[in-house]
This record gives structure tokens, sequence and C-alpha cells, in this order.
């Protein structure tokens, strides 16, 4: 893999210290812009304007909540079949920044990106259960590439595109040091050590200037914890590490086999996305939950988690929906719904070793450490994943725990599954450019 080279003398160095602080800025304008533009396209259709699709589909009668997912995927599959059509004889260039980062010289197909990335914005906004955060992250690696081709040598190009992922990452998650190991840990060998100064820079400056365009909380999830941990609290940690090991290469699993599933079917794209929405929109009729990446529901089980039967239903579905999404080929991320069904992994955990009556803390750790865990699992990035949890929630004093599971999680599944869900995706993508 070609290395970046770095400049010994101090003017060089501040004069990427500088590129990196512009890279952060644009990174959270492309943020804000898809942000807002999907609160627009939600009030617009949906006549929803508290910016939860959960909220807007519990407020549409049955019939009306079956619906929009399955057209908004109808809608994104025939952009993405028609620019495919249109670029048929082009010669294939990245469409993700993933892919961008394993290429020599991190190149873009600027234009299939931007399509890609309309193509997000419509399924996320119709509630199909998918991330909106892989889009964002996109676009925010796409102004940075547009940045650095204008503006530095070719040298350089796939360091500011590191860049712009890490920062629109923090932006998405107000998580600038997970963001900058998600670089470092996801992606390494992509970059140098000392490339990771300017990475970090520009995770910063995109969070700052996400609070400067949208002020408020300071933490994407609310959480309260006495902040005082047991050794019962740790080993609960340790017990979820385990259990999501053995999870997350499970749930890898089941994304690739209902994508195989979705392909056997040997739909056009847009018939296929059109399944995929068609599927969440029928599950939204047994729990309006299913809806969207999951943060909403999150966050109301962080603040009061239910009892056992209500954490196990609303788990299958919003499973089965998150499968149905991004098995489809449904353009946006699995970063957000992979955070819910660990953070529901570990509630069950907490609800069944205590008989179904645990106490409210206890149940709201192992959700944490779920999210963690399983994130970990997934990723293969213990460091990051512990980290992020901890700057989502503001609860730092779990650090140690997490730290500790998240590694015994992404142990355990490197031994049942080598590849991480990003190294599968990178693979898909070579094969057959369809976003996740």
């Amino acid at each position: 893999m070609q290395r970046l080279h770095v400049y010994p003398d101090i003017r060089a160095m501040f004069r990427r210290l500088l590129i990196a602080t512009l890279i952060g800025v644009l990174a959270a304008l492309a943020v804000a812009v898809f942000r807002h533009s999907m609160f627009l396209l939600e009030g617009l259709f949906l006549g929803n304007h508290s910016g939860s699709l959960v909220a807007a589909a519990s407020e549409l009668a049955p019939w009306r909540r079956a619906l929009p997912p399955a057209l908004g995927g109808l809608a994104a599959g025939l952009l993405l079949w028609g620019w495919q059509r249109l670029n048929q004889q082009r010669p294939h260039a990245p469409t993700d920044y993933m892919e961008a980062l394993d290429t020599d010289e991190g190149q873009f197909d600027y234009g299939g990106s931007l399509v890609k990335s309309l193509a997000s914005l419509l399924v996320v906004s119709s509630g199909s259960a998918i991330g909106r955060e892989g889009a964002m992250i996109l676009l925010a690696a796409l102004a940075a590439s547009l940045f650095a081709r204008r503006y530095t040598p070719k040298s350089e190009w796939k360091l500011w595109i590191a860049c712009g992922a890490a920062a629109g990452m923090s932006s998405a998650y107000h998580a600038p040091l997970a963001g900058s190991l998600f670089i470092a840990e996801i992606l390494f060998g992509t970059l140098m050590l000392a490339s990771l100064g300017p990475v970090a820079i520009a995770a910063v400056v995109a969070l700052l200037t996400t609070h400067l365009l949208s002020p408020g909380a300071t933490t994407l999830y609310e959480v309260k914890l006495s902040g005082t941990l047991t050794a019962l609290d740790y080993a609960l940690m340790v017990g979820t590490g385990l259990l999501a090991g053995l999870c997350g290469p499970l749930l890898m699993w089941l994304m690739q086999y209902s994508h195989s599933l979705f392909l056997r079917l040997k739909l056009s794209p847009p018939w296929q996305l059109a399944l995929g929405g068609l599927i969440v929109g029928a599950l939204s009729l047994l729990t309006p939950t299913v809806w969207g990446n999951g943060y909403s529901v999150v966050q109301a089980f962080l603040l009061s988690p239910p009892l056992l039967s209500v954490i196990a239903g609303i788990f299958i579905c919003k499973l089965l929906a998150v499968l149905a999404s991004s098995g489809s080929g449904a353009p946006g991320g699995v970063f957000t719904p992979t955070l819910f069904v660990g953070m529901a992994t570990g509630m069950l955990f907490a609800q069944v070793i205590s008989m179904g009556f645990p106490g409210t803390e206890m149940a709201i750790l192992a959700g944490l450490a779920g999210m963690a865990t399983l994130l970990a699992a997934t990723t293969h990035a213990p460091i990051m994943s512990a980290l992020m949890v901890c700057e989502m929630t503001g609860q730092y004093v779990l650090l140690p725990g997490l730290l500790i599971a998240c590694v015994i999680a992404s142990v355990l599944s490197r031994t049942l599954r080598h590849n991480s869900i990003y190294g599968e995706h990178v693979a898909e993508h070579r094969q057959i450019d369809v976003g996740r």
C-alpha cells in the first residue's frame, strides 16, 4: 500500500493543519446539508417536523405506514439503476470512501457518489431501517476529495479523504476521538501514524462546526448512571462482550445471507429496493419502531428500559427490518442499526440473567456495553468502539470496562469470522457497485 509522504519542516506541518481545519469545516457542512435535506423531505412527504421517523410512523394510519419505505426504495432503485445504465460503458471508479482509500491514488467517481448519496437520502427519509450516517460520511469524504484535488498534490489525496471521513463521522456521532480511531483501526495500513494529526484536527473542527450550526446537547444520547461501578458491573460488561463476540459474526452472516436471498430473486434494482422497503413497511404494522436507523428507540430504551417481552418483540421486528433494508441493497450505513441491535442484545442479556427484573441501571449498563461490544465484534475495532460509546453518552467512567469487553468481543469475533463488516463491504464493492 502506498505510504503518504510526511514533510519534516514546520511550514509544511502548519499547512497540513490548516488544510485539516478547512476539511473539518467542509465535512460538517456536508453533514448538515444532508441532515437538513432529510428533515425537509420528511416534512414534505410524511408531515413530520419532529425529526423522529418513529414518531412520524406512529401518527400515520396503518395502511399509509406500509407504503413510504417501499416507495422510497423504488425511487432510490430507479435512480441507481438509471445512473448505472447511463454510465455502463465508463470505466469503474470508487463510489465509496473505503474503496477509494483502498486504491493507489484515492480517486472517486464523483457523479456516482452523489447519486448514491441522493438515493440514500430517499430511502432514509422514507423510513427504511438503514443508517443515514453512511451517506453523511461519504459526502464529507467527497467534499474533502474535491478540495484536495483542487489544492493539494496527488500524493496527499488519500490523507485528506481519510480526514474527511473521520470528520464526517465526528460530526454525525459527536465523537471526534472515535472518528480518528475509526481511521486508525478500521482503515489501518492506508495511513502512517504520523498522519493521524491532521485526521484528529479535522474531526475536532468538524464537531465544533456542528455545534455552531446546531447548538444544543453536546452528547448524542442522554444517559443517567450513578457513576460508581462495582465488580458485578465489570462482570456484566465482560459477559456482554462474550455474548457480542458470538452475535457479531452471526449478524454479519445474516446480512450476507439476506443479501444473497434478494439476489436470488433476480429483480432489477428498483424492484429489489422496493421489496426491501415493503418488508419494512409491513413490519411497521406490528410496531412503528422499525422505521429509521433506530436512534430514537435507543434513546428511549436508555432512559427507561422496558420489560423483556417488549424489548424482545421490538428487537425481532427491527432486526428483520435492518436485514431487509441492507439485504435489498438500500444505500446507507449499518453503523447505527448495529448500535440498536447491540443495545437490545445487552438489555435482553441483563433481563435473562436477572430473571426478567433487572434494576434500571443494570439494564442501561448492559445496553451500553452491548452497543460497544457488538460494534467491536462487527468492525474488529475495539478501541474505537469503546471510546465511541463513551463520547456519544458522556459516560467516560465506563471506558476501562468497555475496553476489556470490546477487546474480548473483537478477538472472539475475529476467531469465528476473519473479515469485519467493513472488510466484506469493500470486497462486495469490488464485485458490484451497490451501496450499503
